[in-house]
């Protein structure tokens, strides 16, 4: 079961980093546990994504859990981002970041580490919501998206496992890379130059090690 709503976001991703993949989310989605290898039924949280690895090919399977799904129909946040929403963007948002990165790494038959997809998504999130947001009000630079997704927004231990200090790696990272993002999104806003297009197309292309220097050079923490 996919939504419009997933789809929107996975075209709005494909077009910042202008991807051109034969593969697409649905193709790959399951939102039902029982459909799981039994290994995998019981992995926490509403999103997960699966990689088998073969000889000479990988394996892909995208969960997300079939409420959040009905949850993104009803309130779709490509429509209106808000408050009551935002959480469910996010995860779905995070999926799909995860498989349109391991689908393009494997693609030019290059590796992609577990800190890679996970700083990835953290900028997905932060672009994708900002995209949405000035959709909405084009005028208006959302200063509060920073802090809200860096700051405020808490890892659950639970979730994170020993995972935990991995995910705060990449989130300070992606902090930083996103800082760096803001100058040019408040010149120019969601639909003006496309300085910070190329600036993410650029890094998303980067080598693993090559993006972690990139912020260290040019985002000292």
């Amino acid at each position: 079961m996919a939504s419009a709503a997933l789809g929107r976001l996975e075209e709005l991703l494909r077009g910042v980093y202008d991807l051109e993949l034969e593969c697409r989310v649905e193709d790959f989605l399951v939102t039902d546990r029982r459909a799981l290898p039994e290994a995998c039924r019981h992995a926490p949280g509403d999103e997960q994504l699966f990689v088998a690895h073969g000889d000479d090919e990988i394996g892909l399977t995208l969960f997300l859990d079939a409420a959040l799904l009905r949850r993104l129909h009803r309130r779709d946040p490509t429509v209106a981002l808000t408050q009551d929403n935002a959480a469910d963007c996010w995860a779905a948002l995070e999926g799909v970041s995860h498989f349109l990165c391991v689908a393009h790494h494997a693609t030019h038959d290059r590796q992609v580490s577990l800190l890679t997809l996970e700083l990835q998504a953290e900028i997905d999130k932060y672009v994708g919501s900002f995209l949405l947001l000035s959709h909405g009000d084009p005028q208006r630079f959302p200063v509060e998206l920073h802090p809200l997704l860096f700051q405020t927004a808490r890892i659950d231990p639970g979730l994170a496992g020993a995972r935990e200090p991995l995910y705060r790696r990449a989130s300070h990272y992606a902090a930083r890379f996103c800082a760096l993002l803001e100058p040019g999104l408040r010149r120019v806003g969601a639909v003006g130059g496309q300085g910070w297009r190329t600036q993410l197309r650029r890094f998303y292309r980067m080598s693993d090690g090559a993006k972690l220097r990139y912020i260290e050079r040019l985002a000292p923490a």
